[in-house]
C-alpha cells in the first residue's frame, strides 16, 4: 500500500499549500477576449494532441526517418503524412490514419481530449466545490477504459474501493496522467492560477500522490495564467508557484528555467533532459513537465513553432503537445494559432465517454466561458 512519509512533498491539499514559495497567493486577474482565448486553448491542444498521437514516445530519430520517408517536415509544422503504425482504432474510436494531414475531418479522439471534456462535464454537475468521490462516481457512470493510473485507479473503484483510497495501491502516482487533466480546471478559472490549481487538487488525488498531484496544479496554474500573462513562460513562473518549492517537480521547473540560454533547438532540449533525468520513465511527470517548458522557450509564443518543438522534442509527446498548445493558445487567442491546424476539425471533437462520444467546439467554448462567472 502506498505511503507518503515525505514532508516536502505532501499529499494533503493544505500541506501543500503551505509548502508553496512566497507570495504564491496572487490576486485573480480578468482577462480580455476571454471566448477567444478560452477557443484559442482548447483548439491549441486539440490539434497539439493530433500531431503527437501518430510520434507518441518516439525516438527522435524514429520520427526523422517518419518525416524523410512521408514528406514531413521535421519538426513537423503540418500534421503528419504517414505512419509506420499501420491501421488500428485509437481508443476504439477514430483510426490512427484519421491523425494524418489528408485524412482529418475532426478533432480525433484520445485521452488527452477525453479528459478535458470528462472534466468539463465534471464542473458542470458537480460544481467547481466537487470532491474526490465526484470524480470517482463520474469515472464509474461514463469513463468506459482507462491506461496506466487512470486503469488502476478505476479498477480500484468498480471493486468497491473508496475513491480517496484508489491511488494507494497505484504503481503509477507520479506519472503524467493526472497533468493531462488540469486544462479544464484552467479554462475554468481564467485568470485565477491559486483556484485553478486548487480545483486540480481533487481530480488528480484520485489517481496521483505527490508530483504527480504537483504535475496536474502547476498545469492548471500555467493554463489559468496564461489567459492574463505576458508570455507563456511567465505563465508558467506563476503557475509553478502552485506546488511545493522544495518538491522534485519545483526543482525540476526551476532547473529548466535557467537553461534558456542553453535550449537552442528540440535536440539539445532533449539532450539536456536525458541528461538530468537519466533512467526515468519517458511517461513521468517530470521530465515531461521540463520537456513542456523547453519547448515553451524554442517556440517564443508563436503556437506554430512551440507545438513542433514539442513534438520533436520527444518523450510523451501527444500529451505536451497538447499542454504547450493549451498554454499558448490561452495567451495569443485563437486568431494566432493559423488555420490550417484546425479548419478541417469541423467544430467535432470526439471522445470516448459513455454517452458523450461528440462534442461541439464552439458549445464547449461557450460553456467553458460559463463556468468563469459561477
Amino acid at each position: 500500500m502506498y505511503q507518503n512519509q515525505d514532508s516536502k512533498q505532501p499529499d494533503d491539499l493544505q500541506e501543500i499549500l503551505k509548502c508553496r514559495p512566497q507570495n504564491a497567493d496572487v490576486s485573480p486577474k480578468q482577462p480580455d477576449n476571454l471566448r477567444n482565448r478560452i477557443k484559442g486553448a482548447l483548439v491549441g491542444r486539440l490539434a497539439g494532441c493530433m500531431l503527437g498521437v501518430p510520434v507518441e514516445n518516439y525516438p527522435i530519430l524514429r520520427m526523422q526517418a517518419i518525416a524523410y520517408e512521408t514528406g514531413t517536415s521535421f519538426p513537423p509544422v503540418t500534421y503528419w503524412r504517414g505512419t509506420d503504425k499501420g491501421s488500428y482504432l485509437h481508443y476504439g474510436i477514430n483510426n490512427i490514419t484519421d491523425y494524418l494531414e489528408q485524412n482529418i475531418c475532426c478533432a480525433a479522439g484520445d485521452d488527452d481530449v477525453t479528459y478535458v471534456m470528462l472534466n468539463l462535464l465534471l464542473l458542470e454537475k458537480y460544481g467547481k466545490q466537487y470532491t474526490v468521490d465526484n470524480v470517482g462516481q463520474l469515472w464509474l457512470d461514463i469513463l468506459p477504459i482507462a491506461c496506466t493510473a487512470e486503469d488502476e485507479a478505476l479498477s480500484q473503484l468498480r471493486a468497491g474501493t473508496r475513491a480517496e483510497c484508489a491511488a494507494c495501491y497505484n504503481g503509477y502516482v507520479e506519472w503524467i496522467g493526472a497533468a493531462i487533466r488540469a486544462d479544464a480546471f484552467g479554462y475554468a478559472f481564467a485568470g485565477d492560477p491559486v483556484g485553478a490549481a486548487k480545483a486540480a487538487y481533487a481530480d488528480a488525488y484520485l489517481t496521483h500522490r505527490k508530483n504527480g498531484i504537483y504535475g496536474e496544479m502547476f498545469c492548471a496554474a500555467t493554463i489559468a495564467a496564461a489567459f492574463t500573462a505576458a508570455s507563456p513562460l511567465d505563465a508558467v513562473r506563476i503557475g509553478m508557484k502552485q506546488i511545493p518549492e522544495e518538491s522534485e517537480l519545483y526543482q525540476a521547473l526551476e532547473w529548466a528555467l535557467s537553461k534558456e540560454g542553453e535550449v537552442t533547438n528540440y535536440a539539445r532540449a532533449r539532450m539536456l533532459i536525458d541528461e538530468r533525468f537519466a533512467g526515468m520513465h519517458p511517461v513521468h511527470t517530470i521530465n515531461n513537465m521540463v520537456a513542456i517548458v523547453f519547448a515553451l522557450m524554442l517556440g517564443k509564443g508563436d503556437y506554430e513553432a512551440t507545438v513542433s518543438q514539442c513534438i520533436a522534442i520527444g518523450l510523451d509527446n501527444d500529451c505536451t503537445g497538447a499542454t504547450v498548445g493549451s498554454i499558448v493558445g490561452a495567451c495569443v487567442g485563437i486568431e494566432k494559432i493559423p488555420a490550417h491546424w484546425y479548419d478541417r476539425f469541423q467544430d467535432t471533437i470526439m471522445t470516448y465517454i459513455k454517452g458523450h462520444g461528440k462534442f461541439s467546439i464552439e458549445d464547449a467554448v461557450d460553456r467553458f466561458v460559463a463556468l468563469n462567472g459561477k
